[in-house]
């Protein structure tokens, strides 16, 4: 089930609506069941999608569960041994089944590609945002291991800090201690409820009206082939694509964001316009902001950071990018993507230094969106040849300089184009900035149900509708 689906808008979220704040709210006035209906809510979501694999989410819930009490036991008790040795445990076994699903058949075909044999590939359908809700479960143990948090004692939070859906499918990674109070004393107000409304809509309507818009036409362009494609429609293409990826992920983690608030839940915010950093760096702290912290904590750091060596620095680094673009697919152009990362910040870093900020601002904002797109090639491509290739015809070395294709997809898509530029940048905001506030508040009025009602014009008349994180 998607947010953007008709079967979530008109039947999933009013009914869960409903029986939270009737049955939970009015009724009981109770956090517990509250819980449970979010919980039991939560399970019918990931199941409507993978009924198969929910087990495999319970199995998880339940064994790390009991794994953090043991951790927590073994600390009180002042076996540090003992809770050592649990959370190695813990964290082999997450790791294992999140490998086990997402790379396994990876590395049988590579094991077959390098020593010319045919082991048989299992072909293993990939559990929907097991990468997302598996870095959340890591974060829970390593941060109790840490004794940067406190055990939880209770089954039903703790499965539903696991499975909550508005951030269960592709995120915000959602770190246990930024929850925790949270999840067992919340306050749901009108104001935070309408402004989670409205924060749902706005990503609604990226997911629906921009990237959906968007998305079909690098997809069209893609289908033509690297070989078949001219340098116009490969520009056009990546051009698309950089904002179908931004307003389709944003989007989700605004309505992720839109309903934790709608349910009581605050979650951190995840991008932060990276369509306007100055550098590769800067980009990377304002796109994917929970899995680049998540990184930054639980990997670079205890490597050991900045405080290493340069040597050492540089290898934390590119074992950190390795990860990175491994964790988003198991292909070598996922790989290729996030070692181009890598070498890019350790230039940033040691080459350049001070250098950049020398040069002007629009020049490396414009340096900085050329670098993003080339690295969004990669990352779109089904394979690295592809990638290759796509990189070749945006470089004259496709079909041409422009074709009859380029043209028709540009006149018929330019007011998409321009307002997703617009969009990608805190413009409005700076207008909204200088208005009245009753005139902001109108203004939201008159939007919300305008906003909506074309959501619901494109859900029903498009076909074209995937969510490009969920198979991550």
């Amino acid at each position: 089930m998607v947010f953007s689906s008709s079967t979530f808008l008109i039947v999933f979220l009013p009914v869960t609506l409903v029986l939270y704040y009737i049955v939970g709210e009015v009724v009981t006035r109770s956090t517990t069941v509250k819980n449970i209906i979010l919980l039991l809510a939560s399970l019918l979501f990931y199941a409507w999608g993978e009924p198969v694999y929910i087990i495999l989410m319970l199995i998880s819930i339940l064994f790390n569960f009991f794994a953090g009490k043991d951790i927590d036991r073994a600390k009180k008790e002042g076996n540090r041994a003992g809770a050592k040795v649990a959370f190695i445990i813990a964290i082999v076994f997450n790791l294992a089944v999140l490998g086990f699903f997402k790379y396994f058949g990876f590395l049988v075909e590579n094991i077959n590609a390098l020593f010319h044999i045919e082991l048989q590939i299992p072909q293993l359908a990939l559990p929907i945002g097991i990468s997302f809700y598996t870095f959340q479960i890591m974060s829970y143990i390593i941060d109790l291991y840490r004794g940067e948090t406190e055990v939880q004692n209770h089954i039903i939070p703790f499965a539903l800090y696991i499975s909550l859906f508005p951030q269960l499918i592709a995120g915000p990674i959602v770190k246990y201690k930024d929850i925790a109070l949270q999840l067992e004393n919340r306050k749901e107000d009108l104001n935070t409820f309408s402004q989670g409304m409205l924060r749902f809509t706005v990503g609604l309507s990226k997911k629906l009206i921009l990237a959906n818009t968007l998305g079909a036409v690098f997809t069209t362009i893609q289908a033509q082939g690297a070989a078949n494609t001219s340098l116009a429609s490969a520009w056009l293409g990546i051009i698309c694509y950089t904002l179908q990826i931004y307003f389709d992920f944003s989007g989700y983690s605004d309505m992720a964001i839109g309903l934790g608030n709608i349910f009581g839940f605050r979650f951190n915010e995840n991008f932060n316009y990276p369509y306007i950093a100055t550098s590769v760096t800067d980009f990377w702290r304002r796109w994917h902001i929970s899995l680049s912290t998540w990184f930054k904590e639980y990997v670079y750091i205890p490597l050991g950071g900045n405080r290493c060596k340069t040597p050492r620095v540089i290898l934390n680094l590119l074992i950190v990018w390795f990860l990175t673009g491994l964790w988003h697919g198991a292909a070598w152009n996922f790989i290729a993507w996030g070692m181009f990362y890598g070498i890019l910040l350790i230039i940033e870093k040691y080459v350049l230094g001070k250098v950049l900020e020398k040069i002007p601002r629009f020049i490396r904002h414009i340096v900085t969106l050329f670098i993003v797109m080339i690295g969004w090639v990669f990352f779109s491509a089904p394979d690295l040849g592809e990638a290759v290739r796509y990189l070749a015809a945006m470089f004259g070395k496709g079909a041409g300089i422009m074709d009859a294709n380029a043209k028709y997809l540009l006149t018929t898509n330019i007011i998409a184009l321009i307002v997703g530029i617009f969009a990608a940048t805190p413009l409005y905001k700076k207008v909204i900035a200088r208005m009245r506030p009753q005139t902001v508040s109108r203004l939201k009025i008159a939007i919300f149900p305008l906003l909506l009602l074309l959501c619901i014009v494109f859900m029903i008349s498009e076909t074209y509708n995937p969510f490009l994180y969920f198979r991550f």
